[in-house]
């Protein structure tokens, strides 16, 4: 029997995971059809070139990220996680407009990929608190001992955006023909995120505000949350290496998948986009079953386990596949690797926001996984395809992985959570004594 205060949890968790899922579906979507963006904002006659300044526009978006993390989450962190996350909301939904009604370069010329870029960055600078904001959120509702599996619903929230958008990339791909998804159909998706906008909104207005938040008797100042985080900053970059292997795993797994089937493979790409689609399934399996383990066995035991398999079989595994290129290797391939990074980041996530000082618990949280995914992950699709085009060689995406692991692996062992009795911020200065102190004669 569900009680009144589950389900008010239930809520909560949709309410606060709604605006995350529009944030992935409009990543995901810009990656899938990376190809087709890049021939309608950034024409060539070599399809390499265009393919790639398509890619580095995806990627130009999180380099806002870590700006995105200092300013809003500071603004978070000081006027409460509700308002944080409604901010980020309504700077996403700019962006997403804008990319989907901007015409191509046939149109306008060059003012058309000038704002697809300033689009991408509007949606990196708000996605940069997104993440964080929301599993911050999500640890302060949590219910004690279930802190892991409550957290894990922040990454299987961008899973169900991951399948939503691969299936209406399956159905469009059915409806249409190849020559018009190229020209037009690429649109749809965009201006179906563009329509749902307003009921995610309201849920979205309907959150309440964390009572941990609420018990907080200091609220700091910006300049108190700027120190704070440059004096953790050991911390910060802890929580970064931590975050590299997530980033580039969920990267290459989901968004660069189609454009690697399709470009790299050879395979259809109605076969890319349902690998994608079984991807995302596989994830929100493994995200709450493995964060609800990290409740049970600890975060740091499957925090290596995760990182090892990662950076043993990564490689021999995208060997395998591109030796003989197929369907069922590529979704193979694929659900391995999901089942790593479902595991990883089942506990990788909470523990991440068990390490940050608790005064700057969403701004650690938010800048230490924006850095990690503006320097490694946006870009790897980007990274991956130049390092197939210089070496020749289609398995050395696995490399890629693999560096990502041992950052992992390194800062896993590395990291120790915070206590909740920590001071937050350090002093301004040592106060002088009120009065000066008596002497008897």
């Amino acid at each position: 029997m569900v009680t009144t205060d589950q389900k008010s949890k239930i809520w909560s968790v949709v309410r606060v995971s709604s605006g995350n899922f529009l944030e992935m579906y409009d990543f995901m979507v810009f990656g899938y059809y990376a190809s087709a963006i890049g021939n309608a904002f950034f024409p060539n006659g070599n399809p390499f070139v265009s393919l790639m300044l398509s890619l580095m526009t995806f990627g130009a978006g999180f380099l806002m990220r870590p700006l995105g993390a200092i300013v809003l989450g500071a603004y978070t962190d000081r006027n409460g996680r509700r308002a944080g996350l409604i901010l980020t909301l309504g700077l996403m939904s700019v962006g997403i407009v804008s990319i989907a009604c901007v015409p191509g370069y046939a149109t306008i010329g060059l003012l058309a990929p000038l704002l697809v870029l300033i689009g991408r960055l509007l949606q990196g600078f708000s996605a940069g608190m997104e993440l964080g904001g929301v599993s911050v959120y999500l640890s302060e509702i949590a219910t004690p001992g279930h802190k892991g599996f409550y957290v894990s619903w922040q990454s299987a929230s961008q899973q169900v955006a991951v399948m939503f958008a691969a299936l209406v990339g399956v159905v469009l791909s059915i409806k249409l023909p190849p020559q018009k998804m190229l020209q037009w159909g690429w649109r749809i998706p965009l201006l179906l995120g563009c329509v749902i906008l307003p009921f995610l909104f309201r849920l979205r207005r309907s959150l309440q505000e964390t009572d941990e938040f609420i018990a907080r008797k200091h609220r700091p100042s910006i300049s108190e949350i700027l120190r704070s985080l440059t004096a953790s900053w050991k911390i910060v970059l802890i929580g970064t290496m931590m975050a590299t292997m997530t980033t580039v795993s969920f990267y290459m797994i989901t968004a660069y998948t189609p454009t690697f089937g399709n470009s790299v493979l050879h395979l259809a790409s109605m076969e890319s986009l349902i690998v994608t689609l079984c991807v995302g399934a596989s994830n929100l399996f493994w995200l709450p079953i493995m964060g609800w383990l990290s409740d049970r066995v600890g975060r740091r035991p499957l925090l290596v386990v995760c990182t090892i398999l990662m950076l043993v079989t990564a490689y021999p595994a995208m060997l395998w596949l591109v030796r003989e290129p197929s369907f069922s290797r590529l979704l193979t391939v694929e659900l391995w690797l999901s089942f790593i990074y479902g595991s990883y980041n089942g506990a990788m996530v909470v523990f991440l926001t068990e390490i940050m000082p608790v005064g700057v618990r969403t701004s650690g949280f938010a800048l230490a996984y924006s850095l990690a995914t503006a320097i490694f992950g946006g870009f790897t699709p980007a990274i991956s395809t130049y390092l197939i085009h210089v070496t020749g060689n289609r398995a050395v995406p696995g490399l890629w992985l693999s560096f990502a692991a041992g950052c992992g692996l390194v800062a896993s062992l590395l990291a120790r959570p915070q206590h909740e009795t920590v001071e937050d911020y350090p002093p301004l200065k040592e106060l002088p004594p009120l009065t000066k102190p008596q002497t008897i004669e």
